[in-house]
C-alpha cells in the first residue's frame, strides 16, 4: 500500500548482517532451534535471557539455515518455515525498495559482542533511503544525533511499557514521558504503546484520553501509536471491531501521525484511503496506454493500473483506450483509406485496431488525447512520446513494480468473436495465466466489462474481482437490477453523473446509487476524474481536490478512476484530506451554490435520469469465435459530417460557467454594496 511503511525490528549477526526479526531471542519467530538445539543465556539490560541470539551466528548461517515462524501462537501456522529470515540489505538494495523504518535496540549487548551498533546503522543510513530510525534507548539516539540527515530520515524515540526501565538513564518510561521537551533535543517524534494515549480501565473499557498527543505536538514531536493487531482483544468499547479502534486514534481528539500495526490494510482503510485507479495510465501526462503513461501512473501513486485490451487483425492483444485508433494514435496520417463504419461499436467511422496488423500499428506513433479540444492541450512536449504496450508487457510491468493491482477492461467481445474471428476473452485469460496472475493473491486482479457474458467467463476464478462498467447516465439502481448485477460482478464502475447530479455546470444533488450498491455489498468506483476545469461543475471552484473530496467523503466511493493519479495521491496523502483537520479541503455541497444564483439565470430544469434496468445489465451469451478468412480491405467511409454543437458537452459548459460566474460575481458585489 502506498501509505504504508515497512518497519524492521533489526537484529545483527556476529559479522554485522542485519535481519528483520522481532525480539532479541530468536526462538519464537524463527526455526533456529532446529538448526542449533543448544541454547545460551545472556544478561541483557539487567535481565537474564535464555535462548538463541543472532549475534552467535554469521549472516550466511542465518540466511541458509533459518526460516521464519508465526510468533503469535493464536494465528495460523500455515506459513511457518516457508520464508527465509529477511535480510535488511536485500530489501533496501532492491529495484523498488519500500518506505522503510529501522527500529534498533540493545546497543550495549551488541557492543559487548563486537558489533558496533552506531557505526553499522550510520553506514546503512548512508547507503540506503531509510525514512525512519527509532530506538527505545536514549544513549543510542544521542550517539546518532547530528549525524543523520534530517531531511531524509526522521529520528523517533520508542517508548516501551511504562514500568520498563530505559537502560541509559535507568528511569522508567512512564517517568521519561513527562519530559517531552528533553526528547525533542534528540528526536523528531515518539512511538508509544496505544495505552499511553487511550488507557484501558481494569473493566476493559476505555478511560478518558491522556493529553500526550497534543502535548507532543506542541513540542514539535510527531506521535506514532503502536500495539495494534486485529486479532488482539483490547477493549469492549470497540465491540471487537478493529476499525473502530483505529478510528479512535484518528478522529477522536487530536489525531496521531501514524499507526504501527500488524494489519496495515485495516489501518489504511480506516483512514479512508480510496483506491487510485489509473485511466490508461497517467493519460493526462503522457499518451494513454503507453509505457511512459503506465510508469508515470506507478510513480504518481496509482494503486491499480489499467489496460483496456484491444485486438489486432493478426490476433495480438495490446492496451489502448478504444479500438478506434484515430484519437490516441497518428493513424489518420497513414491509414485513412482503411477507415470504416462499425455501428456495433460506435456511430462514427474509425480506423480500428482489428483491421490492422500489429506491425502496422507499431508503425504509428501514440498521441496524447486532449478531451477538451486544442485549447486545452495536455503536455504538448510529450504529445507523441512513449510506445504501445502489449498486454503481456503490461502484466510484466505490474508484477515487476509490485503495484497493488491491475484492472483489465474487455469490450466488443461479441463483435470480435462473430465478425472478426478474434477471441479477446481467451487472449486475456491466457495472458493472465501465463503471467501467473491466476495463481497468486498478493496483487488484485479486476476484470471489467460492460458485458455480463464476459464477466460470467471469470466467475470460477475466485482470486479475480469482476467489475461491471456502467457508461450510460443513470439516476437510480432498482433492487432487481442490483440483484442481477450481483450475479456477474463484485464491483460497479459508475460515471460521475450517476453519483452527483449536474445541471448547467452546477451541482443539484446526490443520487442514491452508491448507497444502493454498497448496501448490497458491492464495491463502487467512479470514472473519470480529470484536472481540467472544464470537466468539473463550478461548485468545485476549478479545484480537482474538491471534486475528489466530494466523491470520496460525500459519495463514499471505494475508488476513483483518474487521468491524473498524482493529484488524487497528493490529496489523499495531505492532512487536508482529513475532514477533522484544520485546515481541510471540504467536499462541495450539492445545490448550495445553485441556491445563490438568480433564478432567471439558471438553466431549465432537466428531466430525471433514467434508472438502470435489468435489460441494461444482462447480455446474450457470447457467440462462438468464427473462422474468418482474410477479408478484402473495407470500403473507404465517406468523410464524417461536421458534428453539430453538443447540447450539453464541454463547450456548452463554457457558456454555463460564464453565466454562473457572472451571477455569483454580481451577488458578491451586491452584498458588498
Amino acid at each position: 500500500m502506498n501509505n504504508s511503511i515497512f518497519l524492521c525490528n533489526i537484529q545483527f549477526t556476529k559479522d554485522a548482517g542485519g535481519f528483520c526479526v522481532t525480539g532479541i531471542n530468536l526462538d519464537n519467530a524463527t526455526s533456529i532451534a532446529m538448526f542449533d538445539p543448544k541454547e545460551k543465556t545472556y544478561n541483557i539490560n539487567g535481565k537474564d535471557v535464555k535462548g538463541h541470539f543472532m549475534v552467535d551466528y554469521t549472516g550466511a548461517q542465518i540466511y541458509d539455515n533459518v526460516s521464519m515462524n508465526q510468533a503469535i501462537f493464536s494465528r495460523p501456522d500455515f506459513y511457518d518455515g516457508m520464508s527465509a529470515a529477511l535480510n535488511a540489505d536485500d530489501v533496501l538494495s532492491g529495484k523498488t525498495p519500500p518506505r522503510f523504518w529501522l527500529n534498533v535496540q540493545y546497543e550495549a549487548f551488541y557492543n559487548q559482542h563486537g558489533v558496533q551498533l552506531v557505526d553499522i546503522v550510520l553506514e546503512m543510513l548512508t547507503l540506503y533511503k531509510i525514512d525512519f530510525v527509532s530506538s527505545p534507548e536514549i544513549g543510542f539516539l544521542r550517539s546518532i544525533n547530528g549525524k543523520v540527515n534530517k531531511m531524509k530520515t526522521k529520528v523517533v524515540f520508542q517508548f516501551l511499557n511504562g514500568n520498563d526501565v530505559e537502560p541509559t538513564t535507568n528511569q522508567s518510561y512512564s517517568t521519561i514521558v513527562k519530559d517531552l521537551a528533553a526528547i525533542k533535543s534528540y528526536a523528531s517524534g515518539i512511538m508509544v504503546p496505544k495505552e499511553y494515549i487511550w488507557p484501558v480501565k481494569p473493566d476493559k473499557y476505555l478511560g478518558p484520553p491522556t493529553t500526550l498527543v497534543p502535548d507532543a505536538h506542541k513540542q514539535g514531536l510527531e506521535v506514532y501509536a503502536t500495539g495494534f493487531a486485529n486479532d488482539f482483544f483490547t477493549s469492549y468499547s470497540y465491540n471487537y471491531d478493529p476499525t473502530a479502534e483505529y478510528l479512535q486514534f484518528i478522529v477522536k481528539g487530536e489525531s496521531v501521525d501514524g499507526l504501527v500495526t500488524d494489519f496495515p490494510s485495516g489501518a489504511s482503510n480506516s483512514i479512508g484511503q480510496a483506491l487510485i485507479i489509473s485511466n490508461n495510465g497517467a493519460s493526462g501526462v503522457y499518451p494513454g496506454s503507453t509505457d511512459l503513461a503506465y510508469q508515470q501512473a506507478i510513480d504518481d501513486g496509482a494503486d491499480i493500473i489499467d489496460c483496456s485490451v484491444q485486438m489486432t487483425k493478426d490476433g495480438t492483444s495490446f492496451c489502448l483506450n478504444t479500438a478506434d485508433l484515430m484519437e490516441d494514435t497518428t493513424a489518420m496520417t497513414k491509414f485513412m483509406s482503411r477507415s470504416s463504419n462499425v455501428p456495433e461499436i460506435q456511430t462514427k467511422s474509425g480506423i480500428f485496431s482489428f483491421d490492422l496488423t500489429w506491425n502496422e500499428i507499431q508503425s504509428l506513433q501514440p498521441q496524447i488525447s486532449s478531451p477538451f479540444g486544442s485549447g486545452f492541450q495536455r503536455n504538448p512536449a510529450n504529445k507523441n512520446s512513449g510506445k504501445f504496450v502489449l498486454l503481456s508487457e503490461f502484466l510484466e510491468l505490474a508484477k515487476a513494480k509490485e503495484v497493488t493491482g491491475i484492472l483489465i477492461n474487455i469490450s466488443n467481445a461479441a463483435y470480435l468473436a462473430s465478425k472478426k474471428g478474434l477471441d479477446i476473452v481467451g487472449a486475456v485469460s491466457t495472458a493472465l495465466s501465463n503471467a501467473t496472475f491466476d495463481k497468486q493473491v498478493t496483487q488484485q486482479v479486476l476484470i471489467q466489462s460492460d458485458d455480463s457474458s464476459v464477466l460470467s467467463k471469470y466467475k470460477d476464478i475466485s482470486s479475480y474481482k469482476r467489475v461491471f462498467l456502467v457508461e450510460d447516465n443513470i439516476g437510480d439502481t432498482p433492487k432487481k437490477t442490483v440483484d442481477e448485477i450481483k450475479k456477474y460482478a463484485e464491483a460497479v464502475n459508475l460515471p460521475k453523473s450517476a453519483i452527483v447530479k449536474v445541471s448547467g455546470s452546477l451541482l443539484t444533488g446526490m443520487s442514491n446509487v452508491v448507497k444502493e450498491l454498497k448496501d448490497a455489498n458491492l464495491t463502487v468506483f467512479v470514472h473519470t476524474l480529470r484536472n481540467e476545469f472544464m470537466s468539473m461543475a463550478f461548485d468545485y471552484w476549478s479545484d480537482p481536490n474538491m471534486e475528489i473530496a466530494t466523491y470520496i467523503h460525500s459519495a463514499m466511493v471505494d475508488g476513483v478512476v483518474t487521468d491524473f493519479p498524482a493529484t488524487t495521491n497528493r490529496y489523499l496523502r495531505s492532512p487536508c484530506s482529513d475532514l477533522h483537520n484544520v485546515p481541510t479541503i471540504l467536499p462541495a455541497q450539492a445545490g448550495e451554490l445553485q441556491s445563490t444564483v438568480l433564478p432567471t439565470l439558471l438553466p431549465p430544469a432537466e428531466a430525471p435520469l433514467p434508472p438502470l434496468e435489468v435489460a441494461n445489465v444482462v447480455d446474450p451469451p457470447l457467440p462462438a469465435v468464427t473462422n474468418v478468412d482474410t477479408p478484402a480491405a473495407p470500403a473507404p467511409a465517406p468523410p464524417p459530417p461536421t458534428p453539430p454543437p453538443p447540447p450539453s458537452g464541454a463547450w456548452a459548459n463554457t457558456v454555463n460557467h460564464g453565466l454562473s460566474l457572472v451571477a455569483i460575481t454580481m451577488l458578491v458585489i451586491n452584498l458588498i454594496l
